[in-house]
């Protein structure tokens, strides 16, 4: 996905609820899973056809749908027409470049937010859109691509956590929702690390690659910034949705999810700040180092220019020059003005001067 939002051409003109897929095809089949619980049973199972799904919205149960890959249309019309959805709910999940957000509908309420995941091994940050449809029985996950980050909560399902299993599907939102958050959390938080072993360093070897890393942080956290700053107003108008799909008693949870946005945002906003500081750091520590050097050469040219000077006037031209006429006179000055230009070069190189 594009860090930065991009618009094709064929999607200008098109109304809002039409069904087309604004985005990056990243999975070739759609996959649908199933999971039907309450407190007592527990039913998890692949589904091929969304009409074996649809079965699910009557039953006293909560329901948690979940489905990889958006680029199918006709599957998007069989949800939209077996849950009875208005098809603009639909083209805002087709849509993966939107805004976070929230709309409530007659019959569900519709969310969408960054979901953000660290590749560990290579380093790199991916960002995909997930969105969520809550109704009262039944709660609908959309993804990109197939993945493992809501796993924690198949997990706590099936081993018969009290809280979930006893809640509805508002509870079992504020529960993905929580993992997105906590991703952010722990992103900020690997980034922050190597910011603050970068911020110990910077006073002592300044360098090209120390102003490298911190751009290469500051384009990473800008990155990160533009994600969480809108799924933080996502969140704050769901704490104050008043709706009938959504409990009192999860509020709370809601709540909380503010709290926990509101610490990601101060952690990029220290961060920020910690990285201005260091480029001004970076900036006065090669100053004073030019300034260092500057002194150097300037004690070194104040010693030699009398030397010059004199030798200017008077020359070399002594009737008792030892090596005047010595065979190899000529090569052992080239050998003798070498030897210092390296010798200098040397000791300039082990000062870091250049």
């Amino acid at each position: 996905m594009a860090r930065f939002v991009r618009k094709n051409k064929d999607e200008i003109g098109r109304a809002p609820d039409e069904l087309f897929y604004r985005g990056e095809k990243k999975i070739d089949e759609v996959l649908i899973r199933v999971i039907d619980f309450d407190s007592k049973n527990l039913n998890e199972q692949p589904v091929k056809d969304i009409t074996e799904a649809i079965a699910y919205q009557d039953m006293k149960t909560v329901t948690w749908l979940n489905i990889d890959g958006l680029h199918n249309k006709e599957l998007m019309l069989d949800i939209a027409k077996g849950f009875h959805l208005d098809e603009l709910v639909l083209a805002n999940v087709m849509n993966t470049s939107s805004r976070p957000t929230v709309q409530e509908f007659d019959n569900c309420i519709f969310l969408s937010i960054k979901m953000l995941q660290l590749n560990e091994e290579h380093g790199t940050l991916t960002v995909e859109n997930l969105s969520l449809i809550l109704t009262k029985s039944v709660l609908i996950s959309f993804q990109e691509k197939k993945g493992d980050v809501f796993e924690p909560i198949r997990e706590r399902i099936r081993k018969n956590r009290k809280r979930i299993r006893n809640g509805w599907t508002d509870y079992l939102t504020f529960a993905l929702l929580d993992i997105v958050i906590d991703n952010y959390i722990y992103i900020l938080s690997v980034l922050g690390e190597k910011i603050e072993i970068l911020e110990e360093n910077i006073g002592n070897h300044p360098n090209k690659s120390t102003i490298r890393k911190i751009n290469d942080y500051k384009r990473e956290l800008n990155f990160l910034r533009r994600n969480i700053r809108p799924a933080k107003e996502m969140i704050l108008t769901l704490s104050k949705l008043e709706s009938e799909f959504i409990f009192d008693s999860t509020y709370i949870h809601f709540q909380e999810l503010r709290d926990n946005m509101n610490q990601a945002i101060d952690s990029s906003d220290s961060y920020r700040e910690i990285l201005t500081d260091q480029l001004n750091l970076y900036h006065t520590s090669v100053s004073t180092k030019l300034n260092d050097i500057m002194k150097f050469l300037t004690i070194f040219s104040v010693i030699f220019i009398p030397l010059t000077f004199i030798a200017g006037i008077y020359g070399t031209n002594f009737d008792n020059v030892p090596e005047l006429h010595y065979q190899y006179s000529y090569y052992i000055m080239w050998a003798a003005m070498i030897f210092v230009a390296i010798l200098m070069l040397i000791y300039f190189k082990k000062r870091n001067w250049f």
